[in-house]
Protein backbone atom coordinates (compact mmCIF):
# COMPACT_ATOMS: atom_id res chain seq x y z
CA UNK A 1 0.00 0.00 0.00
CA UNK A 2 1.40 3.22 -1.30
CA UNK A 3 -1.39 5.69 -1.50
CA UNK A 4 -3.26 6.77 1.19
CA UNK A 5 -7.09 8.47 1.23
CA UNK A 6 -7.94 9.83 4.78
CA UNK A 7 -11.10 11.68 4.94
CA UNK A 8 -12.30 14.50 7.07
CA UNK A 9 -9.43 16.88 8.35
CA UNK A 10 -10.63 17.24 11.94
CA UNK A 11 -8.28 16.10 14.94
CA UNK A 12 -8.40 12.60 14.01
CA UNK A 13 -8.19 12.93 10.35
CA UNK A 14 -5.10 15.30 10.14
CA UNK A 15 -3.44 13.12 12.37
CA UNK A 16 -4.01 10.30 10.61
CA UNK A 17 -2.91 12.17 7.47
CA UNK A 18 -0.07 13.15 9.44
CA UNK A 19 1.58 9.85 10.89
CA UNK A 20 0.91 8.08 7.48
CA UNK A 21 2.83 11.18 5.59
CA UNK A 22 5.52 11.28 7.65
CA UNK A 23 6.50 7.51 7.26
CA UNK A 24 6.69 8.22 3.48
CA UNK A 25 3.33 7.65 2.08
CA UNK A 26 1.48 9.44 -0.20
CA UNK A 27 -1.13 11.21 1.35
CA UNK A 28 -4.99 12.72 -0.02
CA UNK A 29 -6.65 14.15 2.83
CA UNK A 30 -10.45 14.84 2.05
CA UNK A 31 -12.35 17.45 3.44
CA UNK A 32 -15.93 19.08 1.93
CA UNK A 33 -14.77 22.18 3.36
CA UNK A 34 -11.95 24.03 1.78
CA UNK A 35 -11.42 26.13 5.96
CA UNK A 36 -11.02 22.90 7.74
CA UNK A 37 -8.40 21.33 5.05
CA UNK A 38 -6.91 24.58 5.72
CA UNK A 39 -6.85 24.33 9.31
CA UNK A 40 -6.05 20.68 9.08
CA UNK A 41 -2.91 21.34 7.19
CA UNK A 42 -1.81 24.09 9.41
CA UNK A 43 -2.23 21.77 12.64
CA UNK A 44 -0.15 19.42 10.88
CA UNK A 45 2.61 22.01 10.01
CA UNK A 46 2.42 23.59 13.98
CA UNK A 47 2.83 19.91 15.12
CA UNK A 48 5.68 19.24 12.64
CA UNK A 49 7.21 22.40 13.89
CA UNK A 50 7.00 21.27 17.86
CA UNK A 51 8.76 18.02 16.69
CA UNK A 52 11.34 19.75 14.78
CA UNK A 53 11.83 21.72 17.81
CA UNK A 54 12.38 18.64 20.21
CA UNK A 55 14.85 17.31 17.67
CA UNK A 56 12.37 14.34 17.01
CA UNK A 57 12.34 15.10 13.43
CA UNK A 58 14.43 17.12 11.27
CA UNK A 59 13.62 20.86 9.06
CA UNK A 60 13.97 17.94 6.06
CA UNK A 61 11.77 15.33 7.34
CA UNK A 62 8.99 18.50 7.96
CA UNK A 63 9.07 19.52 4.40
CA UNK A 64 8.95 15.54 3.24
CA UNK A 65 5.92 15.20 5.66
CA UNK A 66 3.64 18.08 3.99
CA UNK A 67 4.73 17.36 0.53
CA UNK A 68 3.41 14.03 0.54
CA UNK A 69 -0.02 15.36 1.54
CA UNK A 70 -2.57 16.43 -1.22
CA UNK A 71 -5.89 18.07 -0.12
CA UNK A 72 -9.28 17.59 -1.37
CA UNK A 73 -12.66 18.51 -1.35
CA UNK A 74 -14.61 16.01 -2.86
CA UNK A 75 -14.36 12.09 -2.42
CA UNK A 76 -14.44 10.54 -5.79
CA UNK A 77 -11.13 11.94 -6.81
CA UNK A 78 -9.44 12.02 -3.94
CA UNK A 79 -10.03 8.26 -3.58
CA UNK A 80 -9.06 6.99 -7.27
CA UNK A 81 -5.45 5.45 -6.50
CA UNK A 82 -6.63 4.98 -2.82
CA UNK A 83 -4.99 1.50 -2.01
CA UNK A 84 -6.12 2.19 1.57
CA UNK A 85 -9.48 4.76 2.29
CA UNK A 86 -9.40 5.93 6.37
CA UNK A 87 -12.44 7.49 7.15
CA UNK A 88 -12.25 9.97 10.18
CA UNK A 89 -15.05 12.02 10.14
CA UNK A 90 -17.90 12.73 13.00
CA UNK A 91 -19.04 9.71 15.15
CA UNK A 92 -22.56 9.72 13.49
CA UNK A 93 -23.96 6.50 12.15
CA UNK A 94 -25.55 7.81 9.42
CA UNK A 95 -23.09 10.27 8.14
CA UNK A 96 -20.43 6.70 8.05
CA UNK A 97 -23.07 5.04 6.07
CA UNK A 98 -23.72 7.33 3.52
CA UNK A 99 -19.71 7.89 3.28
CA UNK A 100 -19.05 4.32 3.01
CA UNK A 101 -21.60 3.36 0.36
CA UNK A 102 -19.98 6.20 -1.47
CA UNK A 103 -16.72 4.83 -1.54
CA UNK A 104 -18.08 1.17 -2.42
CA UNK A 105 -19.13 2.88 -5.51
CA UNK A 106 -16.39 4.74 -6.34
CA UNK A 107 -13.03 3.18 -5.21
CA UNK A 108 -11.26 0.95 -7.24
CA UNK A 109 -12.54 -2.93 -6.25
CA UNK A 110 -9.14 -3.63 -4.47
CA UNK A 111 -9.51 -0.48 -2.11
CA UNK A 112 -9.75 -1.69 1.55
CA UNK A 113 -12.25 0.78 3.35
CA UNK A 114 -11.28 1.51 7.04
CA UNK A 115 -13.10 3.55 9.64
CA UNK A 116 -11.47 5.18 12.55
CA UNK A 117 -14.37 4.76 15.01
CA UNK A 118 -14.48 4.86 18.23
CA UNK A 119 -17.32 2.58 18.94
CA UNK A 120 -20.02 2.22 15.74
CA UNK A 121 -19.86 -1.52 14.29
CA UNK A 122 -18.25 -2.09 11.74
CA UNK A 123 -20.25 -5.29 10.73
CA UNK A 124 -23.20 -2.46 10.07
CA UNK A 125 -21.03 -0.04 8.42
CA UNK A 126 -19.47 -3.00 5.66
CA UNK A 127 -22.92 -3.54 5.31
CA UNK A 128 -24.03 -0.60 2.93
CA UNK A 129 -20.96 -1.83 0.71
CA UNK A 130 -20.97 -4.65 -1.82
CA UNK A 131 -17.07 -5.73 0.00
CA UNK A 132 -18.10 -6.21 3.49
CA UNK A 133 -14.77 -8.60 3.61
CA UNK A 134 -12.59 -5.41 3.30
CA UNK A 135 -13.91 -3.35 5.89
CA UNK A 136 -12.07 -2.91 9.01
CA UNK A 137 -11.56 -0.44 11.98
CA UNK A 138 -8.96 1.28 12.39
CA UNK A 139 -9.30 3.31 15.98
CA UNK A 140 -6.04 5.33 16.24
CA UNK A 141 -5.41 7.20 19.52
CA UNK A 142 -5.35 11.21 20.07
CA UNK A 143 -2.62 12.59 19.59
CA UNK A 144 -2.21 10.04 16.30
CA UNK A 145 1.37 10.97 15.77
CA UNK A 146 2.44 9.97 19.35
CA UNK A 147 -0.07 7.18 20.47
CA UNK A 148 0.83 4.06 19.45
CA UNK A 149 -2.05 1.92 19.99
CA UNK A 150 -4.64 1.08 16.94
CA UNK A 151 -7.36 -0.87 17.93
CA UNK A 152 -8.05 -3.06 14.86
CA UNK A 153 -11.66 -4.13 14.54
CA UNK A 154 -12.80 -6.95 12.33
CA UNK A 155 -16.37 -6.77 11.11
CA UNK A 156 -18.34 -10.20 11.14
CA UNK A 157 -17.22 -10.63 7.24
CA UNK A 158 -13.95 -9.04 7.05
CA UNK A 159 -11.28 -11.27 6.09
CA UNK A 160 -7.71 -12.84 7.68
CA UNK A 161 -6.04 -11.22 4.75
CA UNK A 162 -7.83 -7.54 5.39
CA UNK A 163 -6.99 -8.00 9.03
CA UNK A 164 -3.20 -9.14 8.61
CA UNK A 165 -2.48 -6.24 5.87
CA UNK A 166 -4.15 -3.66 8.21
CA UNK A 167 -1.96 -5.27 11.28
CA UNK A 168 1.42 -4.95 9.33
CA UNK A 169 0.33 -1.99 8.02
CA UNK A 170 0.34 -0.09 11.72
CA UNK A 171 3.44 -1.74 12.16
CA UNK A 172 4.65 0.55 9.40
CA UNK A 173 3.87 3.27 11.15
CA UNK A 174 5.80 2.37 13.89
CA UNK A 175 2.05 1.64 16.15
CA UNK A 176 1.41 -1.29 18.08
CA UNK A 177 -2.11 -2.79 16.81
CA UNK A 178 -4.18 -4.82 18.63
CA UNK A 179 -6.93 -6.86 17.28
CA UNK A 180 -10.60 -7.18 18.90
CA UNK A 181 -13.79 -8.28 18.04
CA UNK A 182 -16.95 -6.12 16.92
CA UNK A 183 -18.77 -5.20 19.79
CA UNK A 184 -20.28 -1.62 21.35
CA UNK A 185 -16.89 0.35 22.23
CA UNK A 186 -14.50 -2.55 21.69
CA UNK A 187 -11.93 -2.36 24.08
CA UNK A 188 -10.64 1.11 24.82
CA UNK A 189 -13.72 2.80 24.93
CA UNK A 190 -15.93 -0.12 26.46
CA UNK A 191 -13.43 0.26 29.55
CA UNK A 192 -13.19 4.49 29.10
CA UNK A 193 -16.28 5.30 28.73
CA UNK A 194 -17.36 4.19 32.27
CA UNK A 195 -14.45 5.78 34.17
CA UNK A 196 -15.23 9.00 32.62
CA UNK A 197 -18.96 8.63 33.34
CA UNK A 198 -18.55 7.74 36.75
CA UNK A 199 -15.92 10.78 37.23
CA UNK A 200 -19.29 12.60 36.13
CA UNK A 201 -21.48 11.21 38.36
CA UNK A 202 -19.79 11.75 40.89
CA UNK A 203 -19.17 15.46 40.64
CA UNK A 204 -23.11 15.55 39.91
CA UNK A 205 -23.15 13.81 43.24
CA UNK A 206 -21.46 16.32 45.08
CA UNK A 207 -18.61 13.87 46.57
CA UNK A 208 -15.81 15.97 45.66
CA UNK A 209 -15.02 18.78 42.60
CA UNK A 210 -13.75 18.72 39.38
CA UNK A 211 -9.57 19.31 40.17
CA UNK A 212 -10.45 17.21 43.19
CA UNK A 213 -11.84 14.20 41.53
CA UNK A 214 -8.86 14.83 38.89
CA UNK A 215 -6.34 14.76 41.62
CA UNK A 216 -7.24 11.69 43.39
CA UNK A 217 -6.68 9.56 39.86
CA UNK A 218 -3.71 11.68 39.00
CA UNK A 219 -2.11 11.49 42.67
CA UNK A 220 -3.67 8.22 43.32
CA UNK A 221 -4.16 5.89 40.29
CA UNK A 222 -1.17 7.75 38.43
CA UNK A 223 -2.96 8.52 35.68
CA UNK A 224 -1.08 10.97 33.26
CA UNK A 225 -4.48 13.40 33.23
CA UNK A 226 -7.63 13.49 35.40
CA UNK A 227 -11.02 11.95 33.72
CA UNK A 228 -12.99 15.16 33.55
CA UNK A 229 -9.86 17.13 32.34
CA UNK A 230 -9.53 13.66 29.44
CA UNK A 231 -13.66 14.02 28.90
CA UNK A 232 -12.62 17.84 27.72
CA UNK A 233 -9.91 16.68 25.68
CA UNK A 234 -11.83 14.07 24.11
CA UNK A 235 -15.08 16.24 23.39
CA UNK A 236 -18.04 16.03 25.75
CA UNK A 237 -20.48 15.14 22.59
CA UNK A 238 -18.06 12.98 21.32
CA UNK A 239 -18.09 10.81 24.75
CA UNK A 240 -21.66 11.13 24.67
CA UNK A 241 -22.22 9.87 21.67
CA UNK A 242 -20.21 6.87 22.73
CA UNK A 243 -22.08 6.20 25.74
CA UNK A 244 -24.91 5.90 23.45
CA UNK A 245 -24.11 3.51 21.47
CA UNK A 246 -22.94 1.21 23.97
CA UNK A 247 -26.03 1.63 25.99
CA UNK A 248 -28.00 0.94 23.09
CA UNK A 249 -25.87 -1.94 21.83
CA UNK A 250 -25.80 -3.46 25.58
CA UNK A 251 -29.11 -2.24 26.75
CA UNK A 252 -27.16 -1.96 30.01
CA UNK A 253 -28.36 0.80 32.51
CA UNK A 254 -24.38 0.87 33.47
CA UNK A 255 -23.58 2.49 30.29
CA UNK A 256 -26.22 5.58 30.67
CA UNK A 257 -24.50 8.80 30.07
CA UNK A 258 -24.95 11.01 33.43
CA UNK A 259 -27.55 13.69 33.07
CA UNK A 260 -24.78 16.31 33.85
CA UNK A 261 -23.02 15.33 30.49
CA UNK A 262 -26.56 15.36 28.55
CA UNK A 263 -27.38 18.80 30.08
CA UNK A 264 -23.31 20.35 29.37
CA UNK A 265 -23.59 19.11 25.64
CA UNK A 266 -26.90 20.56 25.26
CA UNK A 267 -25.13 23.78 26.55
CA UNK A 268 -22.76 23.66 24.38
CA UNK A 269 -20.14 23.09 26.59
CA UNK A 270 -18.24 20.39 25.03
CA UNK A 271 -14.85 20.62 26.26
CA UNK A 272 -11.31 22.08 24.88
CA UNK A 273 -12.48 22.15 21.46
CA UNK A 274 -15.99 24.50 22.76
CA UNK A 275 -13.35 26.79 24.79
CA UNK A 276 -15.35 25.43 28.21
CA UNK A 277 -16.33 21.65 29.48
CA UNK A 278 -15.58 20.80 33.12
CA UNK A 279 -12.77 23.70 33.34
CA UNK A 280 -12.58 27.01 31.42
CA UNK A 281 -10.15 27.26 28.19
CA UNK A 282 -11.82 30.78 27.14
CA UNK A 283 -9.15 32.61 29.23
CA UNK A 284 -5.39 31.49 28.59
CA UNK A 285 -3.62 29.00 26.36
CA UNK A 286 -4.70 26.50 28.04
CA UNK A 287 -6.78 24.71 25.24
CA UNK A 288 -3.85 25.01 23.31
CA UNK A 289 -1.49 23.07 25.65
CA UNK A 290 -4.01 20.55 26.88
CA UNK A 291 -4.61 19.41 22.75
CA UNK A 292 -0.48 19.35 22.49
CA UNK A 293 0.98 18.27 25.40
CA UNK A 294 2.14 15.07 23.96
CA UNK A 295 3.54 16.91 20.97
Amino acid sequence: MKNIAVIGAGTMGNGIAHSFAQNGFKVQLIDINEASLKRGIATISKNLDRMVAKERITEAQKTETLTNILTFTDIPTGVTSADLVVEAATENLDLKLKIFKQLDEVCPPNTILATNTSSISITEIAAVTSRPEMVIGMHFMNPVPIMKLVEIIRGYNTSDTVTKRIMDLSKTLGKIPTEVNDYPGFVANRILMPMLNEAIETLYNGVAGVEEIDTVMKLGMAHPMGPLQLADFIGLDVCLSILDVMYKGFKNPKYAPCPLLVNMVNAGKLGVKSGEGFYDYTQSKKAENVSQQFL
